[in-house]
């Protein structure tokens, strides 16, 4: 089957009549994933509040994980955006770490209705079969359904931000054109380029110059797969039409410094990292209110 056969098949089937593949979020890591389990960091949930939830959305309940401060209300909401391997562990542990700093962090596993990544183990397959099939304008729905799922939660309605990590770097990319209610979004390592579909048609240096709210990218300077010269063309061509772009490059680091369990995990970039997204949050109005 041939791609435009696949996508027609989507055109001709309705996404609600697709159903969800996964009704729960993966416990542990994917198989899919190379890793070193022994290094992953584990943030516990002394003082705050954290678990699954289903976000309710056009055809059903999306599958995801929060993590809040345990007292209080009106936190201002950071929306995770996963890598290619679903809300795993180290997904889960950024939304607990983001919580520990005073924000409502909601990671929705947006795969859920094509697969259950916990069940796959070919990195290539689930790019092909599950990442390449998931339409940008049901992303969006999904995401805004997140955040409205937040506000009625504890979360903040007016005080949204986003992080996303490889693929879900692409997504905070795009989310950040499509949303004018967010305040500050980082993109860790996603890809700036690459190939378009009827269902996907846009990458982030097309949305560059339409960028609604600040946007901090954190890239390594060894990453084989996304050039720091494109990086630096996406933030050229944002800055021409006046929008924020801040670039910073880690130079020895690869693709995927922050991913804890994974051999690519660079400890002092990634902390220095998660420091400069903190602060680019509070710089931008996203700074939680002291604890009572």
């Amino acid at each position: 089957m041939n791609d435009m056969t696949e996508i027609a098949g989507l055109r001709r089937y309705p996404l609600v009549r697709r159903g969800f593949v996964m009704t729960s979020l993966i416990s542990g890591f994917t198989l899919a994933t190379q890793r070193v389990e022994a290094q992953a960091i584990h943030t516990d949930t002394t003082g705050i509040d954290a678990g699954d939830t289903q976000i309710p959305v056009s055809d059903g309940k999306l599958p995801a994980y929060y993590a809040r401060p345990a007292k209080g209300t009106n936190f201002p909401v950071i929306l995770v955006n996963e890598e290619i391997f679903g809300v795993h562990e180290y997904i889960k542990d950024v939304c607990r770490r983001l919580a520990k700093a005073g924000y409502m962090a909601v990671a929705p596993e947006i795969y859920a209705r094509i697969a259950d990544l916990s069940k796959m183990t070919d990195t290539q397959q689930i790019v092909r079969e599950v990442i390449s099939k998931k339409p940008d304008q049901e992303l969006y729905s999904d995401l805004d359904a997140t955040f409205a799922w937040a506000a009625k939660n504890k979360g903040s309605a007016t005080l949204l931000g986003e992080t996303g990590f490889c693929r879900g770097g692409r997504v905070t990319w795009l989310y950040a054109a499509h949303n004018p209610k967010l305040k500050a979004a980082v993109a860790w390592y996603g890809p700036i380029k690459g190939a378009t579909s009827e269902i996907q048609p846009l990458t982030p240096i097309d949305v560059a110059d339409k960028l609604k709210c600040p946007l901090l990218c954190l890239y390594g300077g060894q990453d084989a797969a996304i050039p720091a010269a494109d990086v630096q063309q996406a933030q050229e061509k944002a800055e021409k039409a006046h929008r924020t772009v801040k670039l910073y490059v880690y130079p020895d680091a690869p693709h995927g410094f922050h991913a804890d369990y994974r051999p690519s995990y660079r400890k002092d970039d990634a902390e220095d990292g998660w420091q400069r997204m903190l602060a680019w949050f509070r710089h931008y109005g996203l700074a939680p209110k002291p604890a009572a």
